[in-house]
């Protein structure tokens, strides 16, 4: 199949046309072919594509962390800079 060649696809979900349209108001994606190339790419990437990363919010990236809910210590040490006189 050429490039210019036309494809129509049927959506009879209403959550995945939902989902689709989820997508396009985030602003991440310029149509819905870039909504399905993502999608197809990214069981092969497993990647976002980066204006999906650069309009959220510091707080929506760290809620999203895959380390969310993890009892991690962020507690800080005491800097050693500069060095004490003994």
């Amino acid at each position: 199949m050429s490039y210019r060649e036309r494809v129509t696809i049927e959506i009879n979900k209403p959550e995945l046309e939902a989902l689709i349209q989820e997508r396009l108001q985030s602003g991440a994606f310029r149509n819905v072919e870039d909504v399905l190339m993502h999608a197809l790419n990214a069981d092969v990437t497993g990647l976002k594509p980066p204006s999906a990363i650069e309009n959220k919010t510091l707080v929506q990236l760290f809620a999203e962390s895959p380390f969310k809910g993890m009892s991690l210590d962020f507690e800080r040490f005491p800097d050693t800079w500069p060095p004490t006189a003994p």
